[in-house]
């Protein structure tokens, strides 16, 4: 039985993949603990040191294009809405997004999928000028070269949370993608959260779950992240591969939900689930087509990917059967 080393983050619905309750045919899956798992996307892409291993899918999409030895199959363990991501500074004076022209708004990276997302967001709902505005850094990109002409680094080893309460941004991305955390990943990673109202920053969107919402029943797009890569190799030495891979996640999402249908273990996916009538990660290619194309659709906008690179979701992943789950 052929050995698969497997990184993923926390789940609790990829929790029976990984101890072995439920199979992968053919394959014995050797969980891997990286942590932050962040951390393990830039060793996958650089070095294919993992089998299986999470991915954030704007990195993937790069990779592919970058002609990396990758493949996926469309497995997205994690989802969230936008909207409340962008929070601005104290004495920012900021109202309105399209206050944000002009101004500093601080994100990890430039490629990280929650800026793709809110930035597409941004520009689609809003009409921001994304050109005109500096983006912040203090991390590197997975890969490196795409970056635009307004990105600027952080070199005197600040946070960006530091940088927002002294005033130095006006605005900056929350949690991973920002002020939740500080530099590159590694242990301890993870920030104090930042103090709020009079204080500290406050939301762009006050009412950012109504907004949310809207967005979703207009559009159909639900962001997704956290897609699954497969080195290469693997699926030309055995192309059942993904689909066994995707019938053993689907599987272990099956169990979890049986055991937990209010989603309690993870209480934003719940919440995300009765608020939108709908499955809170949905897998397959037909439940996420309008999410994987405005993913790169805002990828080529925002210059990550080549003009004429595939926005068919069957171009994109391993070939295999992966009906909706």
């Amino acid at each position: 039985m052929a050995k698969l080393t497997v990184v993923l983050g926390e789940y609790a619905h990829g929790r029976a993949l990984l101890n072995g309750d439920v199979e992968v045919a053919g394959h014995a899956v050797e969980p891997v603990e990286v942590s932050p798992v962040i951390g393990a996307y830039r060793r996958m892409i650089r070095d294919l040191e993992f089998d299986v291993c999470e991915l954030a899918p704007t990195s993937y999409l790069m990779a592919l294009q970058a002609g990396v030895a990758l493949t996926a199959i469309p497995v997205f363990l994690n989802r969230r809405f936008h909207h409340a991501d962008v929070q601005c500074g104290a004495s920012s004076g900021i109202r309105f997004p399209g206050d944000l022209a002009g101004k500093r708004i601080g994100v990890r990276a430039y490629t990280v999928t929650t800026g793709v997302w809110v930035r597409g967001i941004l520009h689609d709902e809003y009409g921001v000028d994304l050109d005109t505005v500096k983006w912040v850094v203090d991390d590197e990109d997975h890969i490196e070269g795409r970056a635009p002409a307004n990105v600027e680094r952080v070199t005197d080893g600040r946070s960006l949370g530091a940088l927002l309460r002294a005033g130095e941004l006006d605005a900056a991305l929350s949690g991973n993608a920002g002020t939740g955390r500080a530099g590159a990943p590694r242990a301890g990673w993870s920030a104090a959260e930042q103090p709020s109202g009079d204080e500290g920053p406050y939301p762009l969107f006050p009412d950012h779950e109504v907004l949310a919402a809207d967005w979703y029943l207009r559009t159909g797009i639900y962001p997704l992240h956290s897609v699954i890569a497969i080195r290469r190799e693997l699926v030309e030495r055995d192309p059942g591969l993904p689909g066994a891979l995707y019938a053993a996640f689907a599987e272990s999402k099956r169990r979890q939900v049986e055991a937990d249908p209010e989603w309690s273990a993870l209480p934003r996916l719940g919440r995300q689930a009765r608020g939108l009538g709908t499955d809170p990660i949905p897998y397959g290619l037909g439940a996420n087509d309008r999410s994987v194309r405005a993913l790169v659709r805002f990828s080529r906008e925002q210059g990550l990917l080549d003009a004429d690179f595939p926005a068919e979701p069957r171009q994109l992943f391993a070939d295999g059967d992966y009906p909706d789950a």
